[in-house]
């Protein structure tokens, strides 16, 4: 049951990675305190979501799936296209020395990131195993792979920043549209 457990916590967390990359991406100078707050901020909400549907799992799970698939679109063309704005509005000399990492910023990833482990805790509920244990390997494993994340993508954006924050904010935004597309039954 453990490899199960870290499979998914793998799985759970690609899109903190992909978004932590794109994050990174933003940055001119990164700070080791950047990486803790990010590991932190999805790491955290990537434990707290499965725990959150492992308890609701019988109360709200129909709803939030009903609708889960529009909070994310919404969520990640939101910060995807405001990613493409600043690259816009942003010139070399106003370039910021590193991205925004307050709850502002961080609050909205972290929850977009999050919400399919919402599901992943509901189906937690009808299996036999430790919730606590899961979670904190999810939380770990998704901490891990978000630091990670960033620092490639400020070693790549270093040289790229302006195409690359473009970039990112796209793949967000495609991200998004691709989820949507999903659950409207449009992509397998």
């Amino acid at each position: 049951m453990l490899v199960q457990i870290l499979f998914i916590a793998v799985s759970v967390s690609m899109d903190a990675f992909a978004v932590s990359i794109g994050k990174g991406l933003t940055v001119k100078k990164l700070r080791g305190l950047d990486a803790f707050k990010t590991a932190l901020w999805f790491g955290g909400f990537q434990a707290l979501f499965p725990l959150l549907g492992y308890f609701a799992a019988s109360t709200f799970s129909k709803y939030v799936t009903a609708v889960d698939h529009w909070i994310i679109f919404g969520l990640l063309a939101l910060i995807g296209g405001n990613m493409v704005r600043e690259a816009f509005e942003e010139d070399e000399e106003n370039a910021k020395e590193t991205a925004d990492f307050d709850w502002k910023h961080m609050l909205p990833l972290a929850v977009a990131c999050s919400i399919d482990a919402f599901a992943v805790g509901v189906s937690f509920a009808f299996m036999t195993l430790n919730i606590w244990i899961s979670v904190i390997i999810i939380g770990v494993t998704t901490g891990l792979f978000s630091a990670a994340g960033l620092y490639i993508g400020r070693a790549f954006g270093s040289h790229w920043q302006k195409p690359a924050q473009i970039a990112g904010g796209v793949v967000l935004i495609l991200i998004g549209v691709k989820v949507l597309l999903e659950h409207l039954g449009f992509l397998a």
